[in-house]
């Protein structure tokens, strides 16, 4: 059997691959899904791929599969691991963390001001695979970044580096990477004046990078050999689908609740009303990622945010549940436990990731002012990840949102519509959306039957 494009998801524990034909022509068509134990224990990725392409051939009962074109996303090997140094923190430090962010960065530290000896210490036990940098408005404060560049070289660690500070230190920066033999990328500053975020250059040069240092994982060489496409990490791929649907439905807001995290991308301008009163500038695409909100490794976190003695009130039996608790739900008892938990993770990952209003009063009378994202004008509220594509309760778990907070929080509103990821391949759409952008807006819509 023939097909026109796989896409694989190599993550840190499984690796999926999906498999598309009709690319190019008016319906193209999601055909079928295989994945396998990633395998970078023993050393080589490809495995691992290997074994998710013949668990597809299985499961298309194909005698033989060849593709046309193979792209992929990879969190494998710990995923993109970076660390993000700036001058103020709720300024350009706060730009460079929602650039790293949204192009699926996992970032290990944050420092804001010049880099201390325990900051350099932690960085070197880190072994970030990016280090970023960034400080000051154009013609600005110039030598917090300068020092902490220096500082960073100091250390020896041949370490890829993006500057997206002051643009008079381009220079400076330019002769002290050449000096001490570090690979540099420097881009537009992403705080340039006061009150704006520039963080666009700074994502497209992060997955840029991720895609030519990736190489390195174990068996990475091996499968950049089998792929013509990008390479992209797999939290930024959900970023790029939701930027591409966004410019074709409207305002949206994705849920991705994994075993580990909880991821949320927006993508919105937030409403005019809000934006004449926000005391500080947001991106129009945002990420989080909630560390603490997984609903397999980090059930506990959710229980303990709950509370056992509330989870008791609808689950008697919550301690039996959770001593047997599986990775995948079986009875529709578990099913219904792990519900209850995705909701938690799903409306706290909300309240971290938006936005509030806040009164305070003046000579003048009271004042209203927001601070944070403003998701009021979200239009669609979507689904993805493994709990909220398999649930049999994930439309009305994600209804939940319409129904939160205490109204000075800047949430969705009651006009959103729910949509589901129903074939959990948004990820594997981002990164083809990359070189065959109609394609993968139309599996989208099919994907979320809109």
């Amino acid at each position: 059997m023939k097909v026109d494009v796989l896409v694989a998801e190599i993550g840190s524990t499984t690796t999926v691959v999906n498999a598309f034909n009709g690319i190019g022509t008016e319906d193209p068509a999601f055909v079928g899904q295989g994945q396998a134990p990633t395998t970078v224990l023993e050393g080589d990725v490809t495995i691992g791929l290997k074994g998710a392409i013949e668990n597809l051939k299985n499961n298309l009962q194909a005698d033989s599969l060849t593709w046309d074109d193979m792209l992929a996303t990879s969190s494998a090997a710990g995923g993109l691991k970076m660390t993000v140094h700036g001058l103020v923190h709720d300024m350009t430090v706060r730009a460079a963390k929602e650039a790293a962010l949204g192009a699926g960065g996992i970032i290990k530290m944050i420092t804001s001001g010049r880099l201390r000896r325990t900051d350099l210490k932690k960085i070197q036990e880190i072994n970030p695979n990016i280090i970023l940098v960034a400080g000051g408005v154009d013609y600005g404060e110039r030598d917090t970044a300068l020092y902490n560049m220096e500082m960073i070289l100091s250390m020896g660690l041949k370490i890829p580096i993006i500057y997206a500070g002051n643009i008079e230190n381009q220079e400076e920066v330019r002769l002290m990477c050449q000096e001490a033999g570090n690979k540099l990328y420097i881009v537009e500053n992403v705080y340039p004046k006061i009150d704006t975020l520039v963080v666009e250059p700074t994502r497209k040069v992060i997955q840029d990078v991720f895609e030519e240092h990736i190489i390195h994982a174990p068996g990475m060489g091996k499968v950049r050999d089998l792929i013509k496409g990008p390479i992209i990490p797999t939290p930024g791929a959900v970023m790029e689908a939701a930027k591409v649907l966004k410019e074709e439905i409207g305002d949206l807001i994705v849920f991705d609740v994994g075993g580990a995290t909880t991821d949320l991308h927006s993508v919105t301008e937030g409403s005019s009303d809000i934006n004449s009163i926000l005391i500080s500038p947001e991106p129009v695409a945002k990420r989080t990622v909630e560390g603490d909100l997984g609903v397999y490794v980090n059930v506990n976190h959710v229980v303990e945010r709950i509370g056992m003695e509330e989870l008791k009130k609808e689950f008697p039996d919550s301690e039996e549940l959770l001593e047997n608790y599986k990775p995948i739900p079986e009875t529709e008892r578990e099913k219904e436990f792990v519900e209850r938990l995705t909701k938690e993770a799903v409306l706290t990952s909300l309240e971290r990731h938006a936005g509030r209003l806040r009164y305070f009063y003046t000579a003048s009378g009271k004042k209203t002012v927001a601070e944070g994202k403003d998701l009021t004008a979200i239009q669609y509220i979507i689904g993805t990840g493994g709990a909220l594509t398999r649930l049999p309760n994930r439309k009305e778990i994600l209804e939940s949102v319409k129904t939160h907070g205490k109204e000075k929080e800047l949430y969705p509103t009651e006009m959103a519509q729910v949509l589901i990821d129903e074939d959990y391949i948004l990820s594997s759409l981002g990164v083809l959306s990359k070189s065959y952008h109609t394609d993968a807006l139309i599996l989208m819509k099919k994907s979320l039957k809109i």
